[in-house]
C-alpha cells in the first residue's frame, strides 16, 4: 500500500473535487417552434463559451408540427448550426430535472397555468415579426440569467 504521506493529500484534493452537476433550463414557448427554440440555441452557445456545465432545451405548451422558419433561418444566419428539433411538448419530467423555466408568450391561454414555474420573458417579439428583435431581447435576458448561474457556482461574471 502506498504511503500514507501521498495518499492523505490524494483523499483531501479527491474530496475537494465534488462533481459539478449539469444544470438545465428549459425555455417554454406557446408553440415551442420560435423564441424558446432561439434562447435554448443561444442559452447553449453562450455557456459553452464560458465554459459552464449548463444545457437548456427548448418546449411548448401547444407545440406546433415543424420549427418556425424564421427562427430557423435567423439561427443559420447567426451561424448557429446545432440540430434543431421538432418541437416538442413541456413535461413533468423536464420542469423536475430543470434549475430553471423560462417561459414566453405569458398571455396567452395556454402559458397560463406555466406562470408559477419560473420566469416570464414576456416582452420578447415574435420572430416572424422581427428575428434580430427578437433575438436582441432574448440575448439580453440570456446575459443576466447566465450571469447568476456563473455567480452561483463561484465563476466570475462576464
Amino acid at each position: 500500500m502506498g504511503s500514507p504521506r501521498f495518499v492523505l493529500p490524494l483523499l483531501g484534493a479527491l474530496a475537494a473535487c465534488k462533481p459539478v452537476r449539469e444544470e438545465q433550463v428549459v425555455f417554454v414557448c406557446e408553440h415551442g417552434a420560435a423564441k424558446s427554440v432561439v434562447a435554448a440555441a443561444f442559452f447553449n452557445k453562450l455557456t459553452a463559451e464560458r465554459g459552464l456545465r449548463a444545457r437548456a432545451i427548448a418546449r411548448g405548451a401547444t407545440p406546433q408540427e415543424n420549427l418556425a422558419k424564421s427562427a430557423v433561418k435567423g439561427l443559420r444566419a447567426d451561424g448557429i448550426t446545432t440540430d434543431l428539433e421538432a418541437p416538442r411538448p413541456l413535461t413533468a419530467d423536464d420542469v423536475r430535472r430543470s434549475s430553471s423555466v423560462v417561459t414566453f408568450d405569458c398571455d396567452q391561454a395556454s402559458m397560463k397555468g406555466l406562470l408559477g414555474l419560473g420566469a416570464c420573458w414576456g416582452d420578447v417579439p415574435a420572430t416572424s415579426e422581427d428575428y434580430g428583435r427578437a433575438r436582441d431581447s432574448i440575448r439580453a435576458h440570456l446575459e443576466v440569467l447566465i450571469d447568476q448561474l456563473a455567480r452561483s457556482r463561484g465563476v466570475g461574471s462576464k
